[in-house]
């Protein structure tokens, strides 16, 4: 019989923050994998080690993070193989994944190649959205306001489109793109209701107001931002 691939959703950073069951899953696989940028530690793996049993195998995926999406495609191709290999054998594997699985998550490019194939469990995992908000003691949403996310690269004009439509925003993957976030913030009268939010779950988090944010922003960082409505949370 052919071996489950588990997509585990770890949380934002914080060990602490995984589910029980993501941490008894990694410890019963035989195999553990997860995605990395080519030279540079998993930040999955450093999340889950505490959980990794001795002995497990541990087959870690190079994903190179650039604009275009041949390498990446290629990178998951390979990876799939791999990991093909493994469940094809009968072996268990625990796929790491940063915050949840199916947000944003490489897990589902992976997911989408194996699932036909064998069987597939998927773990959700506190998302970078939440532990976002809980750092801030922000509220995401309140009764019938409705939460957009969205991801900072989009172009300018879908972005402000989408910015004055939201009843409340949450806009991630900062990085670079911070300044004219800022800017187009400031344009719609907006920025003094924003909250910038870095490296939520890590020992490093950061909260500050919107126009105290650095420009140099790290990719893992969020702005969080309600137009109010609601009179009883200002």
């Amino acid at each position: 019989m052919s071996g489950t691939l588990y997509g585990i959703g770890l949380g934002p950073g914080d060990p602490e923050l995984m589910t029980l069951r993501a941490h008894r899953l990694i410890g019963a696989c035989p195999v553990v994998a997860y995605p990395a940028r080519p030279g540079a530690a998993s930040m999955a793996r450093e999340i889950a080690a505490g959980a990794i049993r001795p002995g497990a195998e541990e087959l870690r995926i190079d994903v190179p993070m650039t604009p275009e999406r041949g390498p990446a495609q290629a990178a998951y191709d390979a990876g799939a193989a791999r990991l093909a290999e493994v469940l094809g054998a009968g072996r268990d594997v625990a796929l790491l994944c940063e915050g949840d699985p199916l947000l944003y998550g490489s897990f589902m490019y992976l997911h989408a190649r194996l699932a036909p194939r064998f069987a597939c469990e998927i773990v959700p995992g506190v998302s970078s959205v939440t532990a976002c908000a809980a750092l801030a003691g922000r509220p995401l949403a309140a009764r019938n306001e409705v939460l957009t996310v969205m991801p900072a690269p989009l172009a300018g004009p879908e972005l402000r489109a989408a910015v004055r439509a939201a009843d409340a925003l949450a806009i991630l993957k900062i990085g670079r793109h911070l300044a004219r976030i800022r800017a187009l913030l400031a344009e719609e009268g907006l920025a003094e209701r924003a909250v910038y939010v870095e490296r939520a779950g890590h020992p490093e988090a950061k909260v500050l107001p919107l126009a105290m944010a650095p420009d140099a922003a790290p990719y893992f960082s969020m702005i969080l931002l309600r137009k109010g409505g609601d009179p009883w949370l200002g």
